[in-house]
């Protein structure tokens, strides 16, 4: 019998990739494109849709040929993708603005106001999603207010996942999953939730139409089949949204059980039968599928913040490494193994792109403290990676308090290919780190979603059988003392800074 293969498409924030997984769950191949972000004046961060939907063509058009090669039977692709995008389009699905994502804070007096009222409270209380201007309703109040005409001439305002979508196949569909991280859906319901509408000043027509993570099409555009090499009825699974793909990828699916994911961004969460939130609003409540709910924290900072010291403070070796086909993280790591636990004392505060869980504080900013003389390059990059993990930490914390304790910790992203900052995250947790055979969580967490749509497994339950940890990282007690010590510091620092640093976000250029 030939040897049959689903593809996963993981439609992140800054790349996307198409992830060739067989039938008991081994990678066969794996494309990815990188695209950038694209910030024209402060506050604002975007990404031209025709760049990402081009990126999705190409990684998937480069595996499928990849498996024709090796003789392997395409039976379905299934998606995952970032949240909290929004693209306006016309009524011929021309978009009208460029894909504003999640980092995107423009909107943030809105998200503000919003947080500290009666009526965003409970909104809140119903789509599960903290008020921030990652979310679309503020997004969508800012663009009622400041582009009126744009506003009122558009007829859809849909996510990056629906694009893809759309031009595929002329349809306008959302998934339960990428609609509740909108703030606009009722995670009770299943449904558009009408205050947030008004709210937003629009209607449910403005929407697409939501529909399970199973949903799947089977009329691919005749040009995109032909494009795509692939006849046009292969099965198209929508899937879910990224986060909750990475804890089905990671066969996190029991109480206690938790995800890390750390890429760009990073989130922790775990999985629970229902959804749960916290009267302080610190974590979100987002649908997998109609039964199984993923409860966490996302932090804008990242993965992003190493590359932004790798551009920054380490321009000429990563340069050279370019030169030499060498991987610059590599010696980035190296170099920050060889500083102690701890920094000697340095702090990192890693709020570059302003911060979500657990502070949902847009205007917050970075900023190192405790320097002293004998503090080197090599100290701040420790610190880098310290205090973000501290961040992870702090969220981590914050879901305990809601949820209950979390027993073990399955690690994901492009972070876990990087034994130090794994091994930091088991010793400032103090719990055991579980790495499985794929870095690629999310995409595989389609596959296992587009498994059960497809029918070739009859629970999410029976894909546990085909993720296997391959690598388990054991806490230091020691080290989680050292750690805690500069945590607590830590822990002091935002609320103290708390105005220093918002006044530091209205100057020209922050």
């Amino acid at each position: 019998m030939k040897q049959q293969a689903l593809i996963g498409m993981d439609i992140g924030t800054t790349s996307t990739k198409a992830v060739a997984f067989d039938m008991e769950g081994n990678m066969l191949f794996r494309e990815a494109i990188e695209y950038p972000i694209i910030s024209t004046q402060p506050d604002y961060a975007e990404q031209d849709p025709e760049v990402v939907f081009k990126a999705v063509l190409d990684t998937l058009s480069t595996v499928v040929l990849e498996l024709k090669i090796l003789g392997v039977e395409l039976t379905g692709v299934s998606f995952s993708s970032a949240m909290h995008s929004l693209i306006a389009v016309d009524a011929q699905g021309n978009t009208l603005t460029k894909c504003i994502i999640w980092a995107d804070t423009r909107s943030k007096v809105y998200a503000t106001n919003l947080k500290g009222s009666v009526i965003g409270h409970d909104i809140y209380l119903h789509t599960g999603t903290p008020l921030h201007p990652m979310s679309p309703l503020p997004k969508l109040r800012w663009l009622r207010d400041h582009e009126p005409l744009l506003f009122k001439n558009t007829a859809k305002f849909i996510g990056i996942k629906e694009y893809v979508f759309f031009r595929l196949f002329g349809e306008y569909k959302i998934d339960y999953s990428i609609a509740s991280a909108t703030g606009l859906f009722n995670i009770f319901k299943f449904d558009w939730h009408l205050d947030s509408l008004e709210l937003a000043g629009i209607t449910k027509d403005k929407l697409s139409e939501p529909v399970p993570p199973t949903h799947t099409f089977r009329n691919l555009k005749p040009d995109y089949a032909t494009l795509l090499n692939i006849p046009a009825t292969v099965p198209f699974v929508i899937g879910a949204s990224d986060g909750c793909l990475a804890n089905l990828g990671s066969n996190a699916v029991r109480p206690g059980d938790a995800v890390v994911t750390i890429g760009t961004s990073g989130a922790v969460r775990v999985m629970a039968s229902e959804p749960a939130t916290d009267i302080q609003e610190r974590i979100f409540s987002y649908i997998l599928t109609p039964k199984r709910f993923v409860l966490g924290g996302a932090v804008n900072n990242g993965g992003v913040v190493l590359r932004w010291f790798r551009d920054n403070f380490y321009a000429s070796e990563a340069a050279l490494a370019a030169q030499e086909d060498k991987d610059i993280y590599e010696l980035m790591n190296k170099k920050a193994a060889a500083v102690p636990p701890g920094a000697d004392g340095l702090i990192f505060l890693p709020y570059l792109l302003g911060e979500r869980a657990p502070i949902w504080d847009p205007a917050a900013r970075a900023c190192f403290f405790g320097v002293h003389y004998n503090h080197t390059r090599e100290h701040f990059l420790r610190a880098l990676m310290e205090g973000v993990m501290y961040n992870v930490y702090s969220v981590g914390r914050a879901l305990e308090q809601t949820t209950g304790p979390i027993a073990a910790i399955y690690a994901n992203g492009g972070f876990s290919r990087s034994d130090l900052w794994v091994q930091m995250l088991a010793d400032i947790f103090n719990k055991e780190v579980h790495l499985t055979d794929t870095h690629e969580g999310s995409a595989f967490g389609a596959v296992i979603m587009g498994m059960y749509a497809l029918g070739f497994i009859t629970n999410l339950e029976d894909a546990a059988a085909m993720i296997r940890v391959k690598k388990t990282f054991v806490p230091d007690s020691k080290l989680h003392s050292r750690y805690m010590q500069n945590f607590s510091l830590f822990n002091e620092l935002y609320p103290k800074l708390k105005d220093c640093l918002h006044k530091a976000s209205h100057h020209i250029g922050a």
